[in-house]
């Protein structure tokens, strides 16, 4: 992304203890301003890497109104099928299309005190800040310690919104449910990103007076389907909303996509509007793939539209699986998982979970008969470089594949057998911190 300047944590992160990230940092071209920030538990003062960084940040804040409010200001990183990373780029007008409506629709203002479950470096996240910061509003971002009550925080803090996935909303009711005596009065509505809204969940939250917001969006265009404070739960349960003032959305055939597609009718869904992403970052070819002849963003998912305008999401043409809200792409895990010596062939697939929505599964065909611990994968994997909060959670062993005619591996047909019950995955575990040195 051509970064000049970075600021960053010791020792932050999930892969910090086996990556040299000084060295890392070293290596790249461009970086003139480095700041390093020791562990909070220390102290909390800046120790730059290079002496003069940022001695004229107090001439650098604006005071004026912005004269370019279509220059970008906002990157962020998403992934499509093959899970490489890109650059969403967004302006002051693209991030306050979609806040200004939906502001207005669920009724934020001043007083309103907006809590994020995610933090800012996810698009959710995100947009809760420029949600409060459109109106003017309080923004607390989740900061408890593991183990403590998130009831005593939102009602502390006043909460009047809360953004989250929906194992945000079944930890929340499980807390709510064990703690009677504690009614969180002010808190009136929650969007529930990531995946849809489990029907129990909706009606619990409902019963509480906590209104929550089904809804449909993505980095490129921001949060521009939700459903309204007065839906009833059922459309709440079954769609993802209608769309803001400021954007439209058409279904389009899955494989013409110029072809538009009547109401009620399956097909690859297109969107348009203010919000939408300037482009990709350093991107052409991907940028213009991204758009049909008529100016639509083809998004890759799969849904129709109903005659009030509701969305009901059916499918992703992208491979991916969500769990609590993180995107997994199984094409990474597989790539790497082959490479596995003793792996013939292997295919990542979603387990559903009442808490996560999904969980990952991986299942592999063993090259020989010798015993083959599943444990050694998970070792195998995070030494090619697979993130912890990627890493498969259970483990399927196939004396074969189903495949297509043309050999394609059929996982739609393994996840039939699972909930058929005719195979059982096992749960994966490993202890990362005990290094294998076989």
């Amino acid at each position: 992304m051509r970064a000049t300047a970075l600021v960053f944590e010791v020792g932050y992160g999930a892969d910090a203890e086996r990556i040299d990230f000084d060295a890392a940092i070293k290596s790249m071209d461009g970086l003139s301003c480095i700041y390093k920030l020791p562990p909070l538990s220390e102290t909390t003062a800046l120790a730059p890497l290079f002496d003069g960084c940022f001695k004229d940040v107090d001439q650098a804040i604006q005071p004026n109104p912005v004269k370019t409010p279509d220059a970008p200001v906002y990157l962020a990183f998403t992934s499509g099928s093959s899970g490489e990373p890109k650059g969403v780029l967004h302006s002051n007008n693209t991030l306050l299309a979609n806040s200004r409506s939906i502001t207005v629709d669920w009724n934020m203002n001043a007083a309103s005190v907006i809590y994020s479950m995610s933090p800012l470096s996810h698009n959710l996240g995100f947009g809760a800040m420029i949600n409060a910061f459109t109106v003017g509003g309080a923004l607390v971002i989740h900061d408890l310690v593991k183990g403590n009550s998130l009831v005593d925080r939102l009602a502390d803090t006043g909460t009047s919104f809360l953004f989250g996935v929906p194992t945000h909303a079944i930890d929340l009711l499980d807390e709510l449910e064990a703690r009677p005596e504690i009614k969180l009065d002010k808190l009136a509505g929650f969007r529930i990103s990531g995946a849809a809204v489990p029907d129990h969940v909706c009606m619990k939250l409902t019963e509480r007076a906590i209104m929550p917001q089904s809804g449909y969006g993505m980095t490129e265009a921001c949060s521009h389907n939700y459903t309204m404070p007065d839906d009833n739960p059922q459309r709440i349960m079954t769609t993802s909303g209608c769309t803001c003032d400021s954007y439209e959305i058409q279904i389009f055939d899955r494989e013409n996509h110029d072809e538009v597609l009547p109401a009620g009718k399956v097909g690859q869904i297109g969107g348009r509007g203010a919000s939408l992403m300037l482009g990709y970052f350093n991107d052409q070819a991907a940028t213009e793939d991204a758009f049909n002849t008529e100016g639509w963003f083809m998004t890759g998912d799969l849904g129709w539209v109903d005659e009030a305008g509701y969305i009901r999401i059916t499918g992703r043409k992208k491979d991916v699986i969500i769990r609590g809200g993180h995107n997994i792409f199984p094409a990474r895990v597989e790539g790497l998982a082959i490479t596995h010596d003793r792996l013939k062939q292997v295919a990542a697939f979603p387990v559903a979970d009442e808490r996560l929505g999904e969980r990952v599964c991986l299942a592999a065909v063993v090259i020989d008969s010798k015993p083959f611990d599943p444990s050694d994968l998970l070792f195998h994997l995070e030494k090619e470089g697979l993130s912890k909060y990627d890493m498969p959670e259970f483990f399927l062993k196939l004396e074969a594949m189903p495949l297509t005619a043309s050999g394609k591996i059929l996982k739609r047909k393994i996840v039939d057998w699972v909930g058929e019950g005719r195979v059982t995955p096992r749960p994966l575990r490993a202890n990362f911190r005990v290094r294998k040195t076989s």
